[in-house]
């Protein structure tokens, strides 16, 4: 399914589900959240996800125009899977304002160096920012968006159960974890 402007809540439908719908909302965020490391969080989305970030930010802007609804779908759209891949927010984050200046600045290119490994197969390397230029000479973004693209053998395993690990290969930044059964049950249904 796809994200419409038919397909939103109104303002008003939305503000009487906001509250009560929000633990269900957290609980499926949080399923899909893996931490890699102790400063690093990738956020893996959906369309789940993409719709309540849409409903929010039309919520909070108080945006009830057709241009201005389909300008918040144009932004956020592009970050629902589309069936050969994961779509993920990774987010970098240091408490401490002047730690996270000076690790930002050592971890440059930090986005470039994220990866799936499907067990049994070559690493999926992050395409990163794929429209947007998040860093500069001095240091990274704290928010970075990724895309990991998958072959059909990739997808095949991972729904098949093989054991997935996501990772860094930055110099400043070397981590791996294995996805837990339940986060890779849920991004498995991304996958067709």
């Amino acid at each position: 399914m796809t994200i419409t402007r038919d397909s939103l809540l109104t303002l008003e439908a939305y503000a009487k589900i906001r509250k009560s719908s929000r633990p269900e909302a957290i609980a499926h965020r949080r399923l899909r959240s893996v931490m890699l490391g102790e400063h690093v969080t990738v956020q893996f989305e959906d369309e789940q996800t993409i719709r309540r970030q849409i409903q929010e930010m039309l919520h909070i802007e108080k945006i009830f125009d057709e241009e201005g609804i389909n300008s918040e779908i144009e932004a956020y759209a592009p970050l629902v899977p589309g069936g050969s891949n994961w779509k993920a927010t990774m987010m970098i984050e240091y408490p401490d304002p002047h730690e996270r200046r000076r690790e930002l600045a050592r971890l440059i290119g930090i986005e470039d160096r994220m990866f799936v490994e499907v067990e049994g197969h070559d690493r999926v390397y992050a395409i990163a920012d794929e429209d947007l230029d998040r860093e500069n000479e001095q240091k990274t973004s704290s928010v970075h968006f990724l895309r990991f693209e998958f072959n059909a053998k990739q997808r095949d395993a991972i729904r098949a159960g093989a054991v997935v690990k996501l990772g860094c290969d930055h110099t400043n930044y070397p981590a791996h974890v294995t996805i837990p059964p339940d986060t890779l049950a849920s991004l498995a249904g991304d996958l067709r």
